[in-house]
């Protein structure tokens, strides 16, 4: 795949608030033939998605992807969401905004990790606004005990700007070089869930236990078995629980948190052309 056969540029839009939030968009430099929406978790933004970015335009889809508020290079207290519904009203502008640009495409949306939740919720409320969902590394299960959990949220009500949950970087990848990149990164340094993120990702789990039933449309959900910052057992229940017919569960050996990131990203991302492709009318590319 020709990594040059892509142009890049970036932009900003209004989010909930009026927050300014920031967004890259990497067009194939032949027609395209779909979109990608892309949701980044925690410790995260969308300029670590350059190397998948290159893979889906080379493949003919157009990608667009934003900082989350308060992440990456968007405005917002760093880290920090009063309600998990104005990521989803983000994600909603960013659907918005690629609709304005690409009307007649299918838009398929990858969420990864705390992404994953918010593109579900998303995918719950507006599903025909999308082709597909592609959940990777599901955030649903995190590896805390319950009654951890409930604390946080008792907490988020006393202390809700208190930074309490730290991610470990080296958890998301085996390769030390992605390992070693995150840990120079700027605009994840020092980064440290506050509090209400925590408790506000948690109710939205919740919330999702009961909607899975209701997401219909194709589904993919990627995980990878020695992720040890979000449990596959959420990805397998959300993949039992979804009332789609058309849903793949799939399981990498061995595999880390952030899948396109870690040692083995080439087959986890033809997994998922191989996917798009499929429900994708027309000719491959």
């Amino acid at each position: 795949m020709n990594a040059s056969a892509m142009t890049a540029h970036e932009e900003t839009m209004e989010g909930v608030g009026r927050v300014n939030l920031f967004v890259r968009v990497w067009q194939p430099t032949q027609t395209a033939r779909g979109v990608v929406i892309i949701v980044h978790g925690f410790n995260s933004h969308s300029g670590q998605y350059r190397w998948a970015a290159e893979q889906f335009t080379a493949a003919g889809l157009a990608v667009f992807a934003l900082d989350l508020r308060g992440r990456g290079r968007s405005d917002g207290e760093r880290f920090y969401v009063e309600h998990f519904g104005d990521y989803v009203s983000d994600v909603a502008s960013l659907v918005s905004l690629t609709r304005s640009r690409e009307p007649t495409l299918p838009v398929f949306m990858l969420g990864h990790s705390a992404g994953g939740v918010i593109a579900c919720l998303y995918a719950v409320e507006h599903q025909a606004q999308l082709a597909g969902l592609i959940c990777e590394s599901f955030a649903f299960e995190v590896p805390a005990p319950d009654f951890a959990l409930a604390v946080l949220k008792g907490l988020s009500h006393l202390a809700p700007h208190a930074h309490v949950l730290r991610l470990k970087n080296e958890d998301f990848s085996r390769d030390p070089e992605v390992v070693a990149e995150m840990n120079a990164d700027p605009l994840i340094a020092n980064e440290v869930q506050p509090t209400n993120t925590v408790a506000e990702m948690v109710r939205a789990d919740e919330r999702l236990k009961l909607e899975f039933p209701l997401v219909s449309l194709p589904l993919l959900i990627l995980h990878g078995t020695e992720d040890r910052a979000a449990k596959p057992s959420g990805s397998r229940l959300f993949h039992r629980l979804a009332g789609s017919t058309d849903k793949t569960l799939t399981l990498y050996e061995g595999h880390f948190h952030d899948l396109l990131r870690d040692i083995g990203k080439e087959s986890v991302m033809a997994d998922i052309l191989g996917w798009i492709d499929a429900r994708i009318p027309g000719p491959r590319v």
